[in-house]
């Protein structure tokens, strides 16, 4: 029972991490159909980042489900309950003074304002956007030909939806930019609107 529960303080805060780590800790949340390029770009964002000295790390959605979601199947309540699970991993690696990447469809609006909500300022929504022709001609993965089949139920962007963020804090739309194009435009918004300190040591 949470009542019997003690929250303990630590004496190294968040603060002193972040100083130590010489970076502003914070969550760049890439949500976007199956097949836009979360996983491409925040995958060139964590080299790009890692490159300039910064110390990041990358929660990818099929990662997680192999391990801390493993319980989990693709309901709305589960898909809610795996990205409250990865909004508190998230937490504590801010607390921890790193650079959060996560790469996740995250479809619904409701359950990325907890997210937004939970985290507070250090959340940054990033909407890696490809429509959904583009996204099934690529199919990575082979969910939508297997969607298509009959053998997937609840595909996002075919019989499940996608809520497309209204006011993200970025785009990137995958089918204008190249992969490279894409994480330098991540890259110069985080300077320039975020405040990275782009110097190295």
């Amino acid at each position: 029972m949470t009542s019997n529960l003690t929250w303990h303080h630590h004496a190294v805060d968040a603060q002193s991490r972040a100083k130590a780590l010489k970076q502003k800790p914070l969550v760049l949340w890439f949500t976007g159909l199956s097949g836009a390029g979360k996983s491409t770009l925040a995958n060139g964002v964590e080299q790009a980042l890692a490159e300039l000295g910064k110390h990041a790390f990358l929660l990818d959605g099929d990662n997680v489900r192999h391990g801390l979601c493993k319980d989990l199947g693709f309901s709305d309540g589960d898909r809610t309950e795996n990205l409250r699970r990865v909004g508190e991993v998230a937490a504590l690696m801010l607390d921890a003074g790193l650079i959060v990447l996560a790469a996740f469809v995250s479809p619904f609006k409701a359950d990325r304002q907890l997210l937004r909500d939970r985290l507070g300022e250090r959340f940054f929504e990033i909407h890696v956007d490809a429509d959904l022709s583009t996204c099934e001609a690529r199919d990575p993965k082979g969910l939508y030909a297997k969607a298509r089949r009959g053998e997937i139920k609840r595909m996002t962007g075919l019989d499940s939806p996608f809520e497309v963020p209204e006011n993200p804090d970025l785009v990137i739309n995958t089918q204008q930019l190249s992969p490279d194009e894409a994480v330098a435009r991540v890259l110069i918004w985080l300077v320039d609107k975020v405040g990275l300190d782009a110097a190295t040591d």
